[in-house]
């Protein structure tokens, strides 16, 4: 009689490996949660409010503590509240104090209670960009050095003011007025074409470079780590010591560019080349070919040095032409690591910011949305706005990516 087993993976300690597989990676998880999942909801929560950078403050009750002269023996201790909030009330407002020894209050007002040396006073409600004044009359003992306390206040308060008002960004109001406000610019499909053109042209171009690279050092010859070492200089420098490079070398006024041109006779007049549509466009995209190259460079020679040459030794003796020997034989085995580098670059350009900002500020028609993200959100003061462009810039990217590895990828049989 023929004893049953089990399925493969599914006995008792298939489940053990299993939960200590899950117990293992369980931090990586919660770090992985902690460091993209978190703030990723937290910009979707946030393009829903219309929040401005003033909004990322709370809106609290601000306390100022000084003593005000009204003629010995007696003086004031004053306490000034304000709500610096241009809309929303602050309720529920609650004054602390400690008074120190030495001082004899007088009648105390309405909203304020003494126990002891502890001053508390509450006050219901402060509008919005309201003031006001608590005076609380002190005498001094004999001996009190009034100097002091003075100073004591001038320089560090103990007073405190905690009150309730709503925020913003914790409440459950949601609004459209984000999305509606960036899609109802008329601005949008000159920035979104931007951005397409920027990295269609930049991904293609910076991987078309980085194989014909390939393609001259796939042979050995003398001087080869030279030339190799020259290729990965854009990748490697700095990115603010190259961008500024080409901006100076690329100046209408003072740059050599320009004037190796003009006393060549190719111009007449100083090209403007970063402040010029749609040349600033093309050169920004020409300096991220130039600066982006390397990497698709190393990766496409690597899987070059890793054909067998036999294929394209049979290749040689039956006739082909080197550029038959390309297409047919080194296309093939270069289709999935182009595939990689593809997805990589298209994602890596499209959220590109620095190179343009750099170069260009995002004038001359060469604002993306990753740029526009920072001019709504900081040019514009509107956090909600930017975070909705920051959303439509991953919504972008997903359905990119799942597309891409769902058709593409198959049929390079990646």
């Amino acid at each position: 009689m023929t004893e049953l087993t089990p399925p493969r993976g599914h006995g008792p300690l298939a489940r053990r490996e299993a939960r200590l597989a899950w117990g293992l990676l369980l931090p990586t998880i919660l770090s992985v949660s902690l460091v993209v999942v978190l703030p990723l909801l937290s910009i979707f929560w946030i393009s829903f409010k219309p929040i401005g950078l003033a909004d990322l403050r709370p809106t609290a009750p601000v306390v100022r503590e000084d003593l005000r002269d009204a003629g010995e023996p007696t003086q004031y201790v004053r306490y000034r509240l304000q709500n610096r909030s241009q809309d929303t009330p602050i309720t529920d407002v609650v004054l602390t104090d400690v008074l120190p020894e030495g001082l004899t209050p007088g009648t105390l007002p309405q909203e304020c209670t003494l126990d002891g040396a502890a001053l508390r006073c509450e006050v219901d409600l402060l509008e919005p960009s309201s003031r006001l004044t608590l005076e609380l009359p002190v005498t001094f003992d004999t001996g009190f050095d009034a100097e002091a306390l003075e100073d004591a206040i001038e320089d560090e308060t103990e007073a405190l003011a905690t009150g309730r008002a709503d925020n913003i960004l914790t409440n459950t109001e949601f609004t459209l007025e984000n999305f509606a406000r960036i899609f109802d610019d008329d601005e949008f499909l000159t920035v979104l074409w931007a951005t397409v053109f920027y990295t269609v042209v930049g991904t293609v171009g910076a991987l078309v470079v980085g194989l014909f690279a390939a393609l001259l050092l796939n042979k050995s010859f003398k001087g080869q780590g030279v030339l190799r070492g020259l290729y990965l200089f854009p990748y490697v420098a700095p990115v603010i010591a190259v961008a500024f490079t080409w901006v100076i070398l690329l100046d209408p006024f003072s740059g050599s560019a320009n004037a190796l041109l003009i006393q060549m006779g190719l111009v007449d007049a100083p090209i403007n080349f970063f402040g010029d549509r749609p040349l600033a466009l093309i050169m920004v995209t020409v300096f991220e070919i130039w600066r982006y190259f390397p990497l698709s460079f190393l990766f496409i020679l690597a899987r070059m040095q890793s054909i067998d040459t036999d294929m394209y030794e049979a290749a040689d003796m039956d006739g082909a032409t080197p550029f038959q020997q390309f297409w047919y034989l080194s296309v093939p085995q270069l289709l999935g690591i182009l595939s990689v580098l593809f997805l990589l670059r298209f994602i890596w350009t499209f959220n590109k910011f620095d190179d343009i900002f750099l170069l260009t500020g995002g004038n001359a028609g060469t604002r993306t949305l990753t740029v526009n993200v920072y001019e709504q959100a900081f040019a514009v003061s509107n956090i909600g706005a930017g975070a909705a462009v920051a959303v439509v810039v991953f919504c972008v990217l997903l359905v990119f990516s799942v597309f891409f590895l769902k058709y593409v990828s198959q049929e390079e049989g990646l």
